[in-house]
């Protein structure tokens, strides 16, 4: 075991970790503060320097809270931050979009203030699952650094309506066989109530599937699906349809879909993405290219300014957004595409008067590089990683775009986590 360090914290670094400017490298502190003087203990190699845990604080940050949750780092590593006060945690936030444009070679760009999504609005969990000895079952998060699975038996980030089936759903997977050692339940709360997609890594039979849907009947759960190994994913247990609403259209999304993590965050989102837009005024019915488009977050809002060419290149999503958009009138038309693969080329890109795009968590190199080739006026880019963004807009930026709005958007409360939508003009 490695030796006590005491040690004053210099920052907050992107995993939302106190740092330590050591000669041997940078020391990650989980759950310490800026300015904080502590006992660390070493823990090991993490990339470039070395992780570390908190043993005692000796001196603690006046920003340092009390964190809601029972589960915070001691068990559950979802969250980071729940012991930080919200000004500092929302002006280091709201920062880290502030230096990705500088980086971007855009300091002067105007930051809107950090739009927060409240606790206990998300409405959409990846839960792992694993089996204990003596059969029982843990269901939750892994735990900070490793494939542990914290128990969970409160969030207070989670819609409560999804916290409310962990009991529940805890129990009904403790008798069920078809679960071996581990796997995953992806919860998403849709406007017909809560929607489950089960990962297992084991069979299941008639028998399972007449308990997955009593399960679905006594707590208002209208489709429980089941993912194979190989991947494919059939309903284990349908009592009635299922459908969300996205600015006016009912879209049916598939099993596990990816869907905006809260409500209100979505909202900010459109919002921005549209005053974005706003800005630059487009000519009136102008086509306008979604690319990454998902089941149609932002294609049908943005269907309200013109006629929109929606690509995605997930199957299931696509045929989501498709039968959703026909029904809608048909502003929208939604087009498999993998961009990752093929990215629209300029002479496709040439036909908008305004791309917005919302890609990956590693961005879009390649299709931003095709845009920049392109004579498209105006980019909005929504952004899930402030490091993915400050390439990809400097990759704009030299190409002779500036950016015309910032807003930093919170939807992963208590996590380093960043959603920003920046829109540019050329």
């Amino acid at each position: 075991m490695q030796p006590l360090r005491e040690v004053t914290i210099d920052r907050l670094g992107s995993a939302g970790d106190g740092v330590v400017e050591t000669p041997e490298g940078p020391l990650f502190v989980a759950g310490a503060l800026p300015g904080e003087r502590i006992l660390a203990r070493p823990l090991g190699r993490r990339g470039e320097g070395q992780a570390a845990e908190v043993t005692e604080i000796l001196q603690a940050s006046p920003d340092r809270v009390a964190p809601p949750c029972p589960h915070f780092l001691t068990e559950c590593g979802a969250c980071a931050l729940q012991h930080w006060a919200m000004p500092a945690y929302a002006a280091w936030k709201r920062a880290r979009l502030v230096e990705a444009l500088e980086r971007a070679g855009q300091p002067d760009a105007v930051v809107a203030e950090l739009v927060i999504a409240a606790p206990n609005t998300r409405r959409r969990a990846d839960l792992a699952l694993k089996r204990l000895q003596g059969g029982a079952m843990a269901l939750g998060f892994h735990q900070r650094g490793s494939a542990a699975v914290a128990d969970l038996s409160t969030c207070h980030v989670l819609d409560p309506r999804l916290v409310a089936l962990f009991r529940p759903l805890r129990e009904l997977l403790r008798r069920m066989t078809a679960l071996k050692r581990e796997g995953s339940a992806v919860l998403n709360l849709l406007d017909s109530g809560p929607d489950l997609l089960l990962r297992t890594d084991g069979p299941i039979d008639a028998a399972q599937r007449a308990m997955l849907a009593a399960f679905g009947t006594a707590h208002g759960i209208p489709r429980i699906a089941w993912a194979l190994k190989d991947g494919i994913v059939e309903n284990a247990a349908q009592a009635g349809p299922v459908w969300l609403e996205l600015s006016g259209a009912a879209v049916a999304p598939a099993p596990g879909a990816f869907l905006q993590a809260a409500p209100e965050g979505e909202a900010a989102i459109i919002a921005a993405v549209m005053a974005g837009l706003a800005l630059q005024k487009l000519p009136v019915r102008a086509r306008i290219a979604d690319l990454y488009a998902g089941i149609g977050t932002l294609s049908f809002p943005l269907a309200a300014r013109g006629r929109v060419a929606a690509f995605e290149g997930d199957a299931a999503a696509v045929a989501a957004l498709d039968a959703a958009a026909r029904k809608a009138g048909g502003q929208v038309e939604a087009i498999r595409r993998d961009l990752a693969y093929r990215p629209l080329l300029p002479a496709e890109l040439n036909k908008f008067g305004a791309v917005v795009l919302d890609p990956p968590y590693n961005g879009a190199v390649e299709q931003v590089a095709q845009i920049t080739r392109s004579t498209v006026p105006v980019v909005v880019y929504v952004s899930c990683n402030p490091v993915a963004l400050a390439r990809d807009a400097a990759t704009l930026v030299k190409a002779g775009f500036k950016v015309t709005s910032a807003v930093p958007v919170d939807q992963f409360r208590w996590s380093p986590h960043l959603e920003s939508v920046v829109s540019f003009r050329r």
